[in-house]
């Protein structure tokens, strides 16, 4: 006959997990939830430098000149007439929107000047040059 003791065993200690990945998806939604995104447009640019170079507040219509003479906006390449028509729908939505155009400095000045007249077609009341401050 055998008469021994049960013996105890030992528990492991640890940290339990659970809680701590709750916090961390907590924390998680709370940054997505409050943070802002900017919208640009998706292209290369080297933007010339101004002094008076300002900030804007508003939610704006990105339109990007790249150095080959090629126009963008919403990260897709567009030709002047497909611009017009996305300007119009963009003006008829929001009639106080503002285009700012983003041009490479080395883009062919002759294109900026086609660029602003389509937005001034397209009923834009406000057009700015987007210029990296000094």
């Amino acid at each position: 006959m055998n008469f021994e003791l049960p013996r105890h065993r030992m528990q492991k200690m640890g940290i339990d997990m659970g809680p701590l990945m709750d916090m961390v998806f907590i924390l998680l939604i709370f940054f997505v939830v409050t943070s802002t995104f900017t919208r640009e447009t998706g292209v290369d640019v080297t933007k010339p430098r101004a002094q008076t170079a300002s900030a804007l507040q508003k939610e704006n219509i990105m339109i990007a000149i790249t150095r080959n003479g090629t126009v963008h906006i919403n990260e897709r390449e567009v030709d002047l007439a497909s611009l017009e028509d996305v300007l119009k729908d963009a003006a008829m939505k929001n009639p106080d929107r503002e285009a700012v155009i983003i041009a490479d400095k080395d883009a062919v000045t002759g294109i900026l000047v086609k660029v602003i007249d389509v937005c001034t077609l397209a009923n834009i009341k406000k057009v700015s040059v987007a210029a990296e401050a000094n």
